[in-house]
């Protein structure tokens, strides 16, 4: 086999690998970890169930693959339009996280709380989005991804926050996702502004260049 041939093989690969994730993040969307076996996996897919060992090794190899492509999403789409003002920057990745939650219900639900059971490698893969979650907004809020412990502490709390008002917002979608950001983004300041009274060398991002995260005639003015 040429290179020609092998970067064709290694290609076409690559893009059954993404299709039998894309199929398995449809499949866990509406059915249960434990109800699903790997012939139904390979039923729906359209492929033989020894493709699917071939790729991922087994069912739960198949399941940590889609979790951590679903991060991935998450996590992109979140820290998108890196071009703006930093300050606009942290709104527009609280938005992304809340239009994922609720664009990807299941999937977030699944990063948010750790996967089917107690497993530790899924709670590996929660711990890191979290990181690069709190990553993203430092860069935002203050231009850089390193930041003292305090401040990393006080964004994990209001992370948290994020995470439980976010599970139950979908779970009772009683409000537009307009309304919740500027829920989200309220705390967010309320947090910086505290981070910024024990370390001042974190002030937080001038709130005139933050555009409203709501429709002007929705929300109460702060």
């Amino acid at each position: 086999m040429n290179n020609s041939q092998q970067r064709g093989a290694t290609e076409r690969s690559q893009v059954r690998r993404v299709e039998l994730i894309a199929t398995g993040r449809k499949l866990f969307a509406d059915t249960s970890y434990d109800a699903l076996s790997m012939d139904d996996i390979a039923k729906h897919a359209g492929v033989a169930k020894g493709l699917i060992y071939y790729y991922f090794k087994s069912k739960r190899g198949y399941y940590l693959a889609i979790i951590e492509d679903s991060v991935a999403d998450l996590v992109s789409g979140a820290a998108s339009d890196t071009e703006l003002p930093r300050a606009q920057r942290v709104q527009r990745t609280v938005e992304g996280y809340l239009r994922y939650a609720q664009h990807h219900e299941a999937a977030f639900r699944t990063i948010v709380t750790g996967g089917v059971g107690f497993d530790t490698e899924v709670q590996s893969i929660r711990g890191a989005v979290r990181e690069e979650l709190i990553a993203t907004i430092a860069e935002g809020a203050y231009g850089r991804r390193d930041i003292p412990m305090i401040a990393r502490l006080a964004l994990l709390g209001w992370l948290s926050s994020v995470e439980q008002i976010t599970l139950d917002w979908l779970a009772h979608q009683e409000l537009e996702r307009e309304i919740v950001c500027a829920l989200l983004m309220r705390q967010l300041r309320a947090t910086l502004g505290t981070i910024e009274e024990f370390e001042p060398k974190c002030p937080q991002p001038p709130r005139e260049h933050v555009p409203p995260p709501y429709p002007q005639d929705t929300a109460v003015q702060a």
